[in-house]
């Protein structure tokens, strides 16, 4: 007699599973209004998951020294304070002016102090080698996608041990999983990735968060 045996069903997770991972944690209101005028005025913002996992990160950190890579409309900044230490400081780097006021008026209207704001209106790879090596306990790489190899290598320097690195938008738009693009910014970022996880300096994770999220840990 013979025998069969079952396959087993595939796994993944599917679009209903995907929407609930998105809405399973509301992030605090300031963020909820920062994204929502940033999608208003056309600025890309990051949904509810990425934040929420960006608050979680602080949190766990209990992060006092953070450096952001791309100011935005302060979505991802608000994010940030909402799980970092009461006294800790954020720096946040853009080219944008505009942006960055947007973003400083929604910290303050907050209630964020300003002595925890640092915004600074430079090229991020002018300013990143000025800061401290081994200071920070959270890098977010949320700028230029062309310059994503650049951030991470200054990142590596930036933290501390046990300190996080975060890159948003690891998946973008779904391209950079597909090996048949060649789009600039889905090399640029795919290489980033490879970089992160063959620096034996990192423990890293790729989160399937929004357009992706990928965390790696210091050691």
């Amino acid at each position: 007699m013979s025998t069969s045996k079952k396959t087993a069903a595939p796994g993944g997770l599917n679009a209903e599973s995907l929407a609930m991972a998105e809405g399973f944690v509301f992030s605090p209101e300031p963020v909820h209004l920062a994204r929502e005028a940033a999608v208003a005025g056309g600025i890309e913002a990051p949904g509810n998951a990425v934040c929420a996992a960006l608050t979680f990160l602080a949190r766990v950190l209990n992060a006092r020294s953070v450096v952001e890579i791309g100011t935005g409309a302060g979505v991802t900044g608000l994010a940030l304070f909402a799980g970092m230490a009461p006294d800790g400081v954020l720096v946040s780097v853009d080219v944008d002016a505009d942006w960055q006021l947007e973003a400083r008026q929604r910290y303050l209207e907050a209630g964020v102090a300003p002595a925890r704001i640092r915004l600074i209106n430079k090229v991020a790879l002018e300013v990143l080698p000025k800061l401290l090596d081994g200071a920070y306990d959270l890098v977010l790489i949320n700028g230029d996608k062309l310059e994503f190899v650049e951030y991470v290598a200054q990142a590596a320097r930036l933290l501390r041990s046990g300190g996080v690195l975060v890159l948003n938008d690891a998946l973008w738009r779904n391209m950079v999983a597909d090996p048949r693009n060649d789009n600039d910014e889905a090399l640029i970022i795919r290489e980033a990735l490879q970089v992160v996880r063959e620096d034996d300096g990192f423990t890293t994770l790729l989160i399937p968060l929004g357009d992706g999220l990928l965390a790696a840990v210091k050691h």
